[in-house]
């Protein structure tokens, strides 16, 4: 063994395994797209982080995944691109920088619209290089040669193609609608930027007089401030309370405006009083009752939530005070007659947490329907979209089949400017991908693109497009997977799809593989308020990015939330130290072995086959299990195998060749230790990418690195069934003894007497055959093996299938307590038959099963009789 075969450390130290490791993998180019033509493409973006700040666990979960993917697929032979980049985030973005400069007593129109995008452009570099050095710990496979921003000028030709060309086919208009407004960022939202809680409100009844005095009609509203821009009360056409009424008019409280009485269908004559106030300037479905029945827009708010002139005498008042005023001024009119308690959903701003106003105002729209209809039309296709899990196709079909009209323009500075002009005198519109000839006689439009515009373009903007000849955009477009949280399938995950549709006629992605939220042990959504939080730098400081990822990647199933736990994190510490001990040993035992010099053609063991065939196994199972992206499962079948199989077995079983004298048995388990540790490595991998790395340079390898080392294939001329289920007979045999043992206090270091009764000559023989494991790991006194044994009265026994383990042990057991461990194992033995004998009566699961289900069955019931006859056999001795 050479010198840095030996230096590996004794002990597993995360944090200097990993330190310097990242920059060697990134300087070697190992994860760099290769654009090679003998290999078949693979293509990953990385759902793009807002430049906003910190990275937390949820980040970490979903770009773990995607490493996962892209490592397993490296290694599989595919020319992987993982493309990384980030989102410029509108509203999110210019908040932070705006709460910057307050802190610094400025506002952005103290620096006026360039100088504030300047200094948000100083925010994006400084919070890009965070988020670097974040996906370096993490450890993330990223292409950097590629790296992405959705401000980037290629990125901003797309947004401007993007936006043309749905303009020109009449898909994006603009048009006076009532939109989500923020009174806080003062900015247009769309549906999915609300967040709808309830609200504890009221119902509030007022009584607006007939014009020509002849009474009143009752209305209610949850908005008593909005109805200073009232134009109408509507009824039922075929509500017999009001029909008559319709076309009178009722004077408007408070303003003494008099406003009509219109019939609409949409009147619901069941709710309430049957008639209802209408503000086209402050409600949607107003909006389009005013439409219908040409009624005034009186919009009664300024942008930041306060009443304007049109308000009178509320003029300058906050929207929520002259709620207050109005109702008691209303109630001293003798207006308002009763206030009912009323819990009702109200919508808050995803970013700023002010609450929502409907809100008359002029904005871009995309025309959504004709883009949902394709999009939908695609999942009857045999090139859908893939959900994973499958049942979240259900979420996006119900999105895209209930979308309204998206509005895509933000009042902010930070973003991808609307490529529309307007002129200075005629105030004509001009949209195009550059700005007028004659632009000195046009202003731009003063509005940004909501976010979700470029990210919807993400998979394909990045490789190049609109230019459809540039060649990453031919080679590795469309992309196979996207990995992105269930929460956002309405914002991004269908605007790709659809946008992808519309421009490169192709799905942007193969699979979308699904996962849920990161929240705390006790099920609660991590958040600042709980102080729950979870920085997934800090979890990589103390135990090492590697526990982190084997954590997050398989605490879960697809689709279903992860709850962190730190003593989760701990265990998987523990299983990256048990693996580090394990090689370290083996590494120890390796006498310099070169990697030409693995031969695994010499004379096996019994345990040398079985771990063998264990790896295969455990091979075949990982790599299926992986292209369903079920990894919970995979790390339980390679946790298994490390942990169980190879360290606690195999490694024990292999000292006795190694400490021996038989030099070809010493070399054979050599190359075996080797072979099954470089395999084991590589399928570890994805999973904890530095451990292994490491482990895997102090091992005989050839190339450079793990990332670029071929998959572990499964050699079947390597598996042997015989062996394994000797193997397993072995293990049966030596738990038995161990917990024998452990019941009657005898250490293992005290040598007892055993005697092995074998149900038959073969299994005589392959006891036999195995005698110095039986001898190594129950240390018998005195060892006697074969079919006709006598037990004597005093001894504990063990029955498993095929062999009755009998240990004489004089004066160490009290009989009674004997005969009522083996009452308790008959009671067992009793309802397992039971159970097994009445599933195979029952007809329906006899007809149904498959043969070898039914057959498997059988062999248990045979099974568990057998067992049970030497139990009540043993009773009736001692008994006796």
């Amino acid at each position: 063994m050479d010198q840095k075969e030996l230096s590996m450390p004794t002990k597993y130290d995360p944090q200097s395994i990993e330190q310097g490791r990242y920059d060697w993998w990134v300087n070697g180019k190992f994860f760099e797209a290769k654009d090679d033509e003998t290999k078949q493409p693979y293509t990953v973006v990385i759902p793009p982080p807002n430049v906003t700040g910190k990275l937390h666990l949820g980040h970490a979960w979903d770009t773990t995944l995607q490493d996962i993917i892209t490592r397993m697929k490296r290694m599989q032979g595919f020319d992987v691109l993982w493309l990384p980049g980030m989102d410029h985030a509108g509203i999110a973005t210019q908040a932070k920088v705006e709460e910057k400069l307050r802190n610094e007593g400025k506002t952005r129109y103290d620096l006026g619209r360039e100088k504030f995008v300047e200094e948000t452009w100083r925010w994006k570099e400084e919070y890009a290089g965070h988020i670097r050095n974040q996906w370096a710990k993490v450890g993330l496979g990223l292409d950097y040669s590629r790296e992405r921003f959705t401000l980037d000028e290629g990125l901003s030709d797309a947004v401007k193609k993007v936006f043309v060309t749905l303009y020109e086919k009449g898909l994006i208009y603009r048009g006076e609608y009532i939109i989500n407004w923020d009174p806080a960022t003062k900015t247009a939202l769309s549906d999915i930027e609300v967040i709808h809680k309830d609200v504890q409100g009221a119902f509030y009844h007022m009584r607006y007089p007939l014009a020509d005095g002849s009474g009143h009609i009752e209305i209610a509203t949850t908005r008593p401030e909005t109805m200073l821009g009232d134009t109408a009360v509507a009824v039922h056409p075929e509500d017999d309370r009001y029909k008559h009424l319709i076309g009178k008019t009722v004077i408007l409280p408070i303003t003494g405006r008099e406003i009509p009485i219109v019939g609409d269908d949409y009147v619901d004559m069941e709710f309430g009083s049957g008639a209802v106030k209408i503000t086209p300037a402050h409600d949607p479905n107003d909006f389009e009752i005013g439409n219908r029945h040409n009624l005034e827009r009186i919009l009664v708010m300024n942008e930041d939530g306060t009443m304007n002139a049109r308000a009178g005498k509320y003029n300058g008042m906050d929207r929520f005070e002259c709620r207050k005023q109005i109702v008691k001024d209303l109630q001293e009119e003798g207006v308002l007659f009763k206030i009912e308690d009323h819990l009702h959903s109200v919508g808050h701003s995803e970013r700023s947490g002010a609450v929502v106003e409907p809100y008359l105002s002029t904005q871009w729209f995309v025309k959504m329907q004709p883009l949902a209809d394709e999009a939908i039309a695609l999942q009857a296709k045999e090139n859908k979209v893939n959900f994973v899990p499958d049942r979240f196709e259900t979420n996006y079909l119900r999105w895209m089949e209930n979308t309204r009209d998206w509005c895509i323009s933000r009042q902010l500075w930070w973003g991808h400017r609307i490529p529309a002009w307007y002129h200075k005198e005629t105030g004509e519109v001009y949209v195009g991908e550059n700005p007028p000839a004659d632009e000195e006689n046009w202003k731009q439009d003063n509005d940004v693109l909501d976010t979700w515009f470029s990210s919807a373009l993400w998979p394909f903007s990045t490789m190049g497009w609109p230019n459809e000849d540039a060649a990453d955009y031919k080679r590795y477009f469309p992309t196979d997977v996207l990995v992105t949280g269930y929460d956002i399938i309405g914002f991004w995950v269908s605007r790709m799809i659809f946008q992808s549709l519309e421009f490169t006629g192709e799905r942007p992605f193969k699979d979308v593989l699904i996962h849920g939220l990161v929240r705390d042990a006790e099920g609660r959504k991590m958040s600042k308020s709980l102080g729950n939080g979870v920085d997934p730098m800090d979890v990589i400081s103390q135990y090492g990015a590697d526990s982190l990822r084997y954590f997050l990647s398989t605490g879960s199933s697809p689709g279903q939330d992860l709850r962190y736990s730190t003593e989760k994190v701990e265990a998987t510490w523990n299983f990256a130290n048990k693996i580090w001990n394990a090689s370290r040993f083996a590494l120890m035992n390796m006498n310099g072995l070169k990697y030409e010099e693995i031969d695994l053609s010499g004379k096996k063991s019994t345990a040398d086959k079985w771990i063998l065939t264990r790896l295969n196994e455990t091979i075949e199972t990982v790599t299926r299990l992986s292209e369903r992206y079920e990894f919970g499962e995979v790390g339980r079948a390679l946790y298994n195998f490390i942990w169980d199989d190879f360290c606690d077995w195999y490694i024990e079983m292999a000292k006795l060749p190694l400490y021996g004298e038989d030099e070809a048995a010493k070399k054979t388990t050599r190359s075996i230790l080797a072979y099954v540790l470089d395999n084991t490595m590589r399928l570890m991998h994805p999973f904890m990418p530095f451990i292994t790395e490491e482990i895997w340079q102090h091992l005989p390898h050839e190339g450079e690195s793990i990332t670029t080392a071929a998959w572990p294939q499964a050699d079947v001329s390597l598996t042997d069934e015989q062996a394994a289920a000797e193997m397993k007979l072995l293990v049966e045999m030596i738990r038995s003894v161990r917990n024998i043992r452990a019941e009657v206090n005898t250490p293992l270091s005290k040598k007892i007497k055993m005697l092995v009764k074998a149900k038959d000559e073969t299994i005589l023989a392959m006891v036999e055959k195995n005698r110095a494991y039986i001898e190594r790991f129950c240390n018998p006194e005195e060892l006697q093996m074969g079919t006709d044994i006598a037990t004597p009265d005093k001894a504990m026994t063990a029955v498993i299938t095929g062999v009755e383990i009998i240990l004489p042990l004089e004066g160490l057991i009290n009989i009674d307590e004997e005969i009522a461990r083996l009452e308790k194992e008959k009671a067992r033995l009793d309802k397992e038959v039971e159970r097994v004998q009445k599933k195979l009566g029952n007809e329906g699961f006899v007809k149904k099963a498959p043969a070898s289900v039914i057959e498997e069955e059988r062999a248990k019931e045979k099974d568990y009789s057998e067992k049970r006859s030497i139990v009540e056999a043993r009773i009736k001795e001692l008994k006796g």
